[in-house]
């Protein structure tokens, strides 16, 4: 595996002799970064920096496109085909992109009508109601998820490149785009699957969950932090509230958890949007070549 990687690499290299060195490399680099978080586990701050990996690996992507060797070849007619199912590809990253966008701004709504509940006096009716609305939309966003993440198996099935007559210089490069695509798929595969909440033991979670804000004042290793999922613990937490109230957990500490899922949403948001800005970009350059 590794021999076939590093050979790839210098093929890859190798394939675009005209391309500025620095833009291969930084490609090479990202690229290689990016399959190597796949391994590492999926708290928040490793989801942003994910999705900062896939907007820089795009950004060098355009970069990439915009020299005028690489149009040339991907120009000719023999690639047609090929520019064409980067296309598909990119339009399938940004419905992607915005259902999950969707995704978040329905949790950012009902976490805004908790709040609310929170605030008022005496409002543990309220607090009743909107805690059963928040849990009954997380539960329709996750049989939304699922059904996404079925998809994604057939997607990345899809993406083997065959051969055709397209010289193997022009063939090496669009099979390096259509291996960053395959790349995206499983980090955004990661994001959706953070989004809903669905790793670990429901049980064992739930309650180390609720003993951890039961007890607001410890200190935590880091490896608790790591692990962190705002969205499956305040899954977790309001589901324990409705089946076994615990009269000692603070509204304080539960509206910080509400407001530092907020403040993640708000994260998660920025990368998916500026993911799909440069997504968009990198899409107009593949029109122009197609139309070219």
């Amino acid at each position: 595996m590794a021999t076939n990687m590093k050979t790839s690499l210098h093929n890859r290299s190798n394939s675009v002799p005209s391309a500025p060195h620095h833009f291969i490399s930084q490609y090479d680099e990202h690229l290689l970064r990016l399959k190597a978080s796949e391994a590492t586990s999926s708290s928040s701050s490793s989801i942003s920096s994910k999705l900062d990996g896939l907007h820089a690996l795009y950004e060098c992507t355009d970069k990439i496109l915009q020299l005028s060797t690489i149009q040339q070849a991907l120009a000719q007619e023999s690639c047609k085909t090929r520019v064409d199912e980067l296309l598909e590809g990119s339009l399938r990253l940004l419905d992607i992109c915005s259902a999950t966008k969707d995704v978040l701004l329905q949790s950012t709504e009902s976490i805004n009508g908790l709040q609310l509940s929170v605030r008022r006096k005496g409002g543990e009716a309220a607090f009743k109601v909107e805690g059963a609305k928040y849990l009954s939309s997380r539960k329709k966003a996750k049989k939304t998820i699922q059904n996404a993440l079925e998809k994604f198996k057939g997607l990345k099935n899809g993406l083997i490149l065959t051969s055709s007559n397209t010289d193997n210089e022009t063939l090496s490069m669009i099979s390096n785009f259509k291996e960053a695509e395959a790349v995206t798929l499983v980090q955004l595969e990661s994001l959706l699957s953070f989004i809903s909440g669905s790793r670990g033991k429901p049980k064992e979670r739930r309650w180390l969950i609720v003993s951890k804000l039961m007890q607001p004042n410890r200190v935590y290793c880091d490896s608790d932090q790591s692990n962190t999922n705002e969205f499956e613990e305040l899954d977790n937490v309001l589901q324990s509230l409705f089946h076994k109230p615990c009269s000692n957990m603070s509204v304080e500490t539960f509206r910080n958890h509400m407001e530092n899922l907020e403040l993640r949403i708000q994260d998660l948001e920025g990368g998916i949007e500026r993911l799909e800005r440069q997504l968009i970009r990198t899409r107009v350059s593949l029109l122009n070549i197609y139309n070219h």
